[in-house]
């Protein structure tokens, strides 16, 4: 008799499990995020976001890599709220305004044109800072990289942070130990670190942000030696010691427009633009031996890519009744 009832305990709770939806959630502090957050309130979010994105990828490819640098650089400072997006106002200082932000960052009409269409099609839904999430995945496709599951459901601060932005964000010519430290601060570890440097395999960089590593590295006058001769004097040709501080550059010139793993390549050849891309293989034995790994199998690099975007995702996003909805992803809504 006790082993009918086990037995029948048994089947129900089996049976109750593989009736449960299938849902890749992520634990926060004040709730979960989850894909399906918005099948119900929102069916159409994704393909409206997805849409857009495509639209304006097709105009400039260069915009596949500006949305996913968005996503990096709101997640980087306060978690991943749309802080970023908020402009000067309202007793806002605008993060827009910080040193790695400033005349940088971009596809700031992108996010709001999605805003637009989402709050037609659903009024004070989706928030700005899911809308950063998967048009960063989305970019990433477009551009011929992975594609991945976007746990959703976060919404957007009601504050930003002027002092974090420029503090938090990795610097072109931060050392490697404090680029290190900036990602463990935001629970990131040396592997996520490699991973998420691989997003420089598309877009650009400005002269500004690399024109040290080619005249005074070191403060003795002479370029870095890490740097491959005949690419930096191809550099040198773009950029210039004084003036054209926004000459732009390619971060991967070989491909500079596909998500594919070129760039880790590039980095053995001594060929990285930033000096932030090549200490991962001058100044670490495990960075260095992860960039082999990705530089060998673009399936290895995408993969661990994936897993790093959503752990980047699920930095102290606002849940539950915390934040807001914005209806305008530029300023608080009350």
């Amino acid at each position: 008799m006790a082993k009918f009832i086990i037995l029948n305990l048994f089947f129900i709770i089996t049976s109750l499990v593989s009736l449960a939806p299938l849902c890749f959630c992520h634990s926060t502090n004040g709730g979960y995020l989850y894909p399906q957050f918005y099948d119900r309130s929102c069916p159409q979010a994704l393909q409206i976001v997805e849409s857009i994105v495509a639209k304006a990828v097709a105009k400039e490819p260069r915009m596949a890599a500006s949305l996913l640098r968005l996503h990096f650089h709101d997640c980087f400072v306060k978690g991943c709220d749309a802080s970023l997006l908020l402009d000067n106002g309202g007793g806002i200082t605008s993060e827009k305004n910080s040193v790695p932000n400033r005349k940088s960052v971009r596809g700031f009409d992108v996010i709001d044109e999605i805003k637009s269409a989402l709050e037609k099609a659903c009024p004070r839904t989706v928030s700005c800072a899911d809308i950063l999430a998967i048009a960063a995945r989305d970019s990433t496709v477009l551009a011929g990289g992975p594609s991945w599951v976007v746990p959703l459901g976060r919404r957007d601060s009601r504050g930003a942070s002027l002092s974090g932005s420029n503090h938090n964000i990795p610097a072109p010519n931060n050392t490697f130990q404090t680029i290190l430290t900036k990602f463990k601060l935001q629970g990131l570890n040396i592997v996520d670190l490699v991973a998420l440097s691989g997003s420089h395999t598309i877009g650009k960089a400005r002269c500004t942000s690399f024109r040290q590593r080619l005249y005074n590295q070191t403060g003795n006058g002479k370029a870095d030696m890490s740097l491959e001769q005949s690419y930096a004097a191809q550099l040198r040709t773009r950029c210039p010691q004084s003036g054209g501080d926004q000459n732009l550059f390619p971060l991967d010139f070989v491909s500079p427009t596909s998500f594919d793993n070129s760039y880790f390549k590039n980095l053995l050849r001594f060929r990285g633009l930033l000096s932030s891309d090549q200490v991962l293989v001058t100044k670490n034995e495990e960075t260095l031996e992860l960039v082999k790994r990705y530089a060998e199998s673009k399936e290895v690099f995408f993969d661990q890519f994936v897993k790093s975007m959503v752990k980047m995702g699920n930095i102290s996003p606002l849940t539950g009744r915390r934040g807001e909805i914005r209806t305008n992803c530029r300023m608080i809504s009350s």
